[in-house]
């Protein structure tokens, strides 16, 4: 028999997802070394020096289950934030918590809204669950159109709309004024989840606190207790994660902020133990490093200045990003070349990108941050494949 008939359609019907490639399968596919991985927007100067010490005093407990409550973790982010620990939740990476979202809320014949070329995890924790997904085409530059997800959220009785910002894989972003006018806009009964898994990267200029929209309208804190239950939007679930500027990817550990009867229902589907000890123990000492993640953004917007000043000296097009990565265009039929071409021409000179095809962007490659030294090398392997292509 076919074991595969035995799980549900929406199930079988699953795409999955695709991480960016290891550096150890490309060093067996090709023996080739010094390769330069620019695929999966991780930091390239590591982990804090806090965190990892941290790591290695916690390894002496690794006989024992983790705190499946978080405390110190939670603690933490209480005070940072100054929002109670009721309302938070943690995950094993920020995708866990996309994905508790959705099992928590969502159910066959339930629908949730996301924009077209977002995060493909949106798309597979809505199908997983059975609910249907309902993509928003990108009106302009590949990022979300809000006015037309408020319709289609509306129109469609959804549950839930997904909105990333800044978005991955295009990095694009949304101002505050564009967030909360959607917010204020839409029906207290539709769940929106706010992935700001690259929020750290954003410019002093740019930066929102999105936090503070969970506290009363009045500004009196979450914490207090009489304004607990009195958010301004009960509605709303913040995501974010430590494995980008915080630099801990390989252990997977995250966080979501959200009314506390909203915390409850994650709390349901969530596992007991899903953020390890160590996991906890590294990101208590990340969250207190300031110094680490202001230099992993000056190093960020140093290298963003890098490689699209050489995207543009190529004369490749490219989509102005907020994040640790960018999106450039890569097609010319005189040359014969295009992303796919190009992704496979790159591997062979030991650079590691991340092809979009499955985000409907099918003549794009998108290319992480790295070391000074790495985005050169990317980009004099780049220079050479489009001459190769001549």
């Amino acid at each position: 028999m076919n074991y595969s008939d035995l799980a549900p359609p929406y199930i079988r019907a699953i795409a999955p997802y695709q991480p960016g490639k290891l550096i150890a399968e490309l060093e067996r596919e090709l023996g080739i070394s010094g390769i330069v991985k620019l695929a999966s927007n991780e930091n390239p100067l590591g982990a804090s020096p806090h965190a990892i010490a941290a790591m290695h005093k916690a390894i002496n407990d690794i006989a024992r289950y983790p705190d499946g409550n978080g405390f110190e973790l939670k603690s933490a982010l209480s005070q940072r934030y100054k929002i109670d620990t009721a309302n938070i939740v943690l995950g094993n990476g920020s995708n866990d918590l996309l994905e508790l979202s959705a099992r928590a809320f969502l159910s066959v014949g339930d629908k949730a809204v996301y924009a077209a070329h977002a995060f493909a995890v949106y798309a597979l924790a809505t199908q997983a669950v059975g609910a249907t997904g309902i993509s928003v085409p990108a009106t302009k530059d590949f990022g979300h159109d809000l006015p037309a997800m408020l319709q289609a959220a509306v129109q469609h009785q959804v549950k839930m709309v997904f909105i990333a910002n800044p978005n991955n894989p295009t990095g694009t972003f949304l101002s505050a004024a564009e967030l909360l006018e959607f917010m204020r806009a839409l029906p207290s009964n539709i769940l929106v989840v706010l992935d700001e898994a690259y929020n750290e990267y954003l410019p002093e200029n740019l930066r929102y606190d999105a936090v503070s929209w969970l506290h009363k309208g009045n500004g009196e804190a979450v914490g207090n207790a009489a304004a607990r239950g009195l958010h301004e939007f009960p509605n709303l679930i913040i995501s974010r994660t430590f494995s980008k500027a915080y630099g801990l990817a390989g252990l997977r550990v995250g966080y979501a902020l959200m009314h506390s009867e909203v915390a409850d229902m994650l709390n349901r589907v969530r596992q007991p133990f899903n953020v390890n000890s160590v996991a906890q123990a590294a990101a208590v000492a990340a969250l207190g490093d300031l110094d680490f993640v202001r230099q992993t953004c000056e190093m960020n917007q140093r290298g963003m200045v890098q490689v699209t000043q050489g995207l543009k000296k190529l004369g490749l097009q490219f989509i102005p990003s907020l994040g640790n990565f960018v999106c450039f265009k890569i097609t010319h039929a005189e040359k014969k070349i295009n992303a796919g071409k190009a992704y496979r021409q790159l591997l062979e000179l030991g650079v590691i990108v991340r092809p979009v095809a499955n985000y409907d962007m099918p003549d794009y490659l998108r290319v992480s941050i790295g070391l000074e030294s790495e985005n050169e090398k990317f980009l004099s392997a780049l220079a050479q494949v489009l001459g190769e292509a001549v």
